[in-house]
């Protein structure tokens, strides 16, 4: 099943990707063999991720999630589902 996840870089940055294999994706981007971004911000520790019926499903989501602010990301990552719609872009911005 693919998946859509959020890591947390050493920088504290927040990465959203999504594949199809989770295990092996993490590997990759703890050997420094995932993404350019996450390639340099080593360490990175998966936060969040969610599992979705087909890649198209995942990748949509991830693109979703790469336009909220990081707020929002964090709300989803800690699980605040009821602060999602309030932290919304153009809406009154609130920071962690």
């Amino acid at each position: 099943m693919p998946f859509t996840y959020i890591l947390r870089c050493a920088d504290d940055s927040l990465y959203v990707g999504s594949t199809r294999s989770l295990d092996l994706r993490q590997e990759q981007h703890r050997l420094g063999m995932g993404s350019e971004y996450t390639r340099r911000r080593l360490p990175v520790t998966l936060v969040w991720f969610e599992e979705h019926e087909h890649i198209g499903a995942a990748f949509a989501r991830e693109k979703q999630i790469q336009n909220w602010s990081r707020a929002k990301r964090i709300a989803l990552i800690e699980q605040r589902y009821e602060d999602l719609p309030d932290l919304a872009r153009g809406k009154n911005r609130r920071r962690p």
